[in-house]
């Protein structure tokens, strides 16, 4: 869709429109079904009038004449037509009220704002700026950032595989069948989960720093995931034929990996080996200089160690788990999506479906803790990334069409209006009385957006748009964590059953583009 957009109004024109509209009231033009209508049983209903299945011309002119006759209507036009709708309907109120303080803040946030780009890796940063903030406290560093690039080569790598092994596991299913259909959909997109990340090692970002197409990764997700689409067929036709051909698929599969890997290496750098040594040199946050000599894989361990666990207030970064909070299936169940993953035989993907109420209470913990949280939520809605701002009360659609947007959660999960778009990171919350006012969030779009990169969301956009959080076992509940222990009720993938099914990145990519 388009990058760019026509230059917003000056804040003082979009003030001066805003007060107009509200000063001029629109005719209340409410339409009552059925009134007067009283149900008797054992009466037949009433008839309905007859609708007409296309767009009458003359009706439509008649709405535009009734739409013109209202003054604040011709004003609606000349305002929103010309400019942005979200700025002119931008409530200055909210604004004022949404501000960057907080009572309780995490002593250490990590820095610095890190910056995906034109990636859908949010789930990698928010993981990252996560796992960093306990390395920063072991090696008293000032500002650190791990490599989000290395474990974007490795996933990649590890969903090829992952694909491929589905495809093998469903060569029985029909082609054009929902669930073959659901994996083609997406073989190795940029987004994932919390527990995805959990399973890929990491190094400092010095070793390897991103990439143009880490940076900007469509090419390259388009030519591999050409290249998987084309594979899968290849593998359910020697499925399907004689012995001799079903002998081979392992070394057909292998094949095919190795090209993935191929492109892989070509478009983002050879990657250090997770086994062999690597020297990190580094300042802490005294100036003194350090060196460390170990392996990603050790030094992804060193997260779950005696000395990082007490470092970070102890709390074990590998032990987080997911909440999430999806009204459409009941509270108090452990949920997962059938064939959702990155690695075959490793961690999979869990969420324990809870109310609003009980993740909040949680946050809240964990951040008094000092422990940042992962969180994701359907970034795109009622939200401003010029100012950094989430909240319900942001944008009065109300004020400029005269309509009233009134779907529950629940119904805009079921209806496809919302879903988990991206993933980003809880370092503070303002407490009133006990109550969470509005919670601090760090992005990983730069500098630029919101306030530095830090945004604000306020309490009711919490309940409404925020789906996912990774808290702390010790920050929960005796029954809340016995869930973890029960087997899983298992969505069918491509039927969206429960709401965490990875990262729209290509829907929030696009938002920012354009905001």
């Amino acid at each position: 869709m388009g990058s760019s957009q026509s230059k917003l109004p000056e804040p003082a024109v979009s003030e001066k429109l805003v007060e107009r509209l509200q000063a001029l009231q629109l005719k209340d033009s409410k339409h009552e079904l059925e009134k007067g209508y009283v149900y008797i049983e054992g009466e037949d209903p009433p008839t309905y009038s007859p609708c007409s299945p296309t767009v009458s011309i003359s009706t439509a002119e008649q709405w535009e004449r009734e739409l013109m006759e209202d003054p604040k209507n011709r004003l609606a036009l000349s305002a929103l037509s010309s400019n942005d709708p979200k700025a002119i309907l931008t409530q200055r109120s909210t604004t004022i009220a949404d501000t960057q303080n907080f009572n309780v803040k995490i002593p250490l946030e990590g820095s610095p704002i890190t910056n995906q780009r034109s990636s859908g890796r949010c789930w990698l940063f928010a993981a990252t700026n996560v796992f960093r903030v306990a390395i920063m406290r072991k090696h008293n560093l000032k500002d650190f950032e791990l490599s989000q690039a290395y474990l974007f080569y490795w996933d990649k790598l590890e969903k090829a595989n992952y694909f491929l092994e589905q495809i093998l596991d469903t060569t029985d299913e029909d082609l054009d069948g929902r669930l073959v259909q659901a994996l083609m959909a997406s073989p190795v997109g940029d987004g994932g989960q919390w527990d995805m990340a959990a399973n890929l090692v990491e190094v400092p970002q010095t070793l390897y720093p991103d990439s143009f197409n880490a940076m900007n990764s469509s090419a390259m997700g388009s030519l591999i995931t050409t290249k998987l689409r084309e594979d899968a067929l290849k593998l359910r036709h020697f499925a399907v034929k004689s012995i001799g051909a079903r002998s081979s698929l392992g070394s057909v599969k292998e094949k095919m990996l190795q090209e993935v890997h191929l492109i892989l290496t070509l478009m983002l750098g050879a990657p250090p080996n997770p086994n062999k040594d690597f020297t990190w040199d580094y300042y802490d946050k005294d100036d003194k200089f350090h060196s460390v000599s170990t392996s990603p894989l050790k030094f992804a361990d060193e997260l779950s160690s005696r000395e990082s666990v007490r470092a970070n207030s102890g709390t074990d970064i590998h032990q987080l788990f997911s909440l999430i909070n999806d009204p459409r299936n009941d509270y108090g169940k452990l949920l997962t999506v059938s064939r959702l993953g990155n690695i075959i035989g490793m961690r999979g993907v869990k969420y324990v479906n809870v109310d609003m109420q009980t993740i909040k209470t949680a946050c809240i913990s964990t951040l008094r803790a000092g422990i940042p949280i992962f969180f994701g939520s359907d970034v795109g809605k009622f939200s401003s990334s010029t100012t950094g701002i989430m909240d319900t009360g942001l944008i009065d659609y109300e004020l400029g069409f005269n309509i009233r947007l009134g779907l529950s959660k629940a119904q805009r999960l079921m209806t496809h209006e919302s879903a988990m778009t991206h993933a980003m990171v809880l370092t503070g919350v303002h407490v009133v009385d006990g109550k969470s006012v509005r919670w601090r969030v760090q992005n990983s779009w730069g500098e630029g957006p919101g306030d530095k990169g830090w945004f604000v969301m306020s309490e009711k956009w919490m309940d409404e748009f925020v789906y996912q959080a990774v808290v702390d076992p010790r920050f929960v509940s005796k029954e809340v964590r016995s869930i973890l222990d029960k087997e899983p009720i298992a969505a069918a993938m491509g039927s969206h059953g429960c709401v965490g099914l990875g990262y729209d990145h290509d829907e929030y990519r696009e938002w920012l583009e354009v905001a």
